[in-house]
């Protein structure tokens, strides 16, 4: 009986693939944002760079590594400490992230072949990541 409790109270409803995969992107990311943020200084040396589109773009970049930063913290905690909460948060800052990461795949001012690549690997995680937090929240809740 002793052992059955001890059992039923270790049980660990925390995904493990999905901290490992909070933990690559968060390597990932920082890449991400110092990739991203030479191509835009290459591109406004390069290119004809509207000046009102310079700083927009940069603002976007600085707002999506904030969110990325709250995003992984919220999701790794929730996951680790098995609350539902931060870990539903972390998934409705993904939307956002989400968007982020789609505008410059498409709307940014000059859209390069390296950009269409980082951001295709980006939104990839953020997918994995989303499908594997809704898995965690069900085994948290249920």
């Amino acid at each position: 009986s002793l052992l059955l409790e001890i059992l039923n109270n270790s049980y660990q409803l925390s995904s493990v693939p999905l901290q490992i995969l909070f933990y690559i992107n968060g390597f990932y990311y920082i890449f991400y944002f110092l990739a991203t943020l030479a191509m835009i200084v290459y591109k406004s040396q390069v290119f004809s760079y509207p000046d009102n589109f310079l700083a927009p773009d940069l603002a976007l970049l600085f707002i999506m590594a904030i969110l990325e930063a709250l995003r992984l913290y919220l999701g790794s905690k929730g996951n680790l400490t098995e609350e539902e909460a931060p870990l539903g948060l972390s998934l409705v800052i993904t939307v956002g992230s989400v968007i982020l990461s789609v505008y410059f795949l498409i709307w940014q001012t000059y859209v390069l072949k390296a950009d269409v690549i980082i951001n295709a690997v980006l939104l990839f995680t953020y997918g994995l990541e989303a499908v594997l937090q809704v898995l965690a929240i069900a085994a948290f809740i249920g």
